[in-house]
């Protein structure tokens, strides 16, 4: 499914054009000599690059090296689009100037469904310090839990409890439990389930699947980041099948050798300039691990 049909940036023009503009920002008169790349972020980025326009797929990656702009494109889409999204980004007081010279072009709709979002890696990063968090919270409960059995196993065998009021009902009822249940199952039942015994890479792949829904637009920053090889290719067949058979749209960002293979994605080279579409066996970050492997075969076939 194809929600987001094109994007266009600035052309050089523009850009020059705004940079000389007398008029903006606080009518002060500020001259070329006085922008960086960094100070006047997002523009003098693209320009460089020949960058004028994205045309989308139902998978479209973005593939390049460290400062190549492949966050900075996502963020710009995202902000033009009014995604929601749950970490801040990297903005300048010149992001909202610069979106003005961008168009997106949407199908049938003048905004993306509704569900549509960005996730980057403060996402899941901060979703894992969460669970972290949460799950330090359940050891303290644990052993909260483990001295509670105790106690109960050592007065329900010694002095017969009595109820004197409904009020006592909850009481009867761990008493009970701690009798006929060994510590263990006594403080599983009493514990959130599903919280632990995942690792990182897991509770980043979970992340991926209980947020991607059907019917909408998603917009990922490196969604590699804290998974294995392994959990990185079960994530780009997720992506596939999402793409596939749930009407699901994917912007990606990525290093990954395994999502760049996604069948039918289309990718944009970011790095140097002309950006094209190239195959993922073009890619030299993809030629590095071939080149790495291949000078190690023999040691596969020993």
């Amino acid at each position: 499914m194809i929600y987001l049909e094109s994007f266009r940036f600035p052309s050089e023009d523009d850009e020059v054009e705004y940079i000389l503009d007398t008029n903006h920002q606080n009518n002060m008169k500020l001259e070329m000599t006085c922008y960086s790349v960094n100070n006047v972020y997002p523009f003098k980025i693209f320009p460089q690059k020949g960058l004028k326009r994205l045309d989308f797929s139902p998978i479209t990656l973005l593939y390049g090296g460290n400062g190549s702009g492949k966050s900075t494109v996502l963020n710009i889409i995202a902000q033009k689009l009014s995604l929601a999204r749950t970490s801040p980004f990297n903005r300048t007081p010149f992001f909202e100037d610069y979106l003005k010279f961008c168009r997106a072009t949407l199908v049938h709709e003048k905004k993306p469904p509704e569900g549509s979002c960005i996730i980057t890696s403060d996402d899941v990063f901060d979703f894992m310090l969460n669970l972290r968090a949460l799950n330090e919270g359940v050891d303290r409960s644990r052993e909260e839990l483990f001295e509670e059995w105790q106690r109960l196993r050592n007065n329900s065998g010694g002095n017969r409890f009595q109820m004197r009021s409904l009020d006592d009902l909850d009481e009867l009822v761990r008493r009970r439990d701690a009798w006929n249940h060994t510590r263990s199952d006594f403080t599983a039942r009493r514990l959130p389930s599903n919280i632990r015994g995942q690792s990182n890479g897991e509770s980043a792949y979970g992340y991926f699947a209980e947020k991607i829904r059907g019917n909408a637009l998603y917009l990922l920053d490196e969604p590699e980041n804290s998974l294995s090889a392994r959990r990185q290719a079960e994530l780009a067949d997720f992506l596939v099948d999402s793409a596939r058979f749930y009407g699901c749209q994917f912007l990606i960002s990525t290093h990954s050798p395994f999502l760049l293979a996604m069948r039918g994605a289309r990718i944009y080279d970011l790095d140097g300039g002309p950006v094209e579409v190239r195959k993922w066996t073009e890619l030299p970050n993809v030629k590095l691990y071939f080149e790495f492997f291949e000078a190690r075969r023999g040691e596969f076939l020993s």
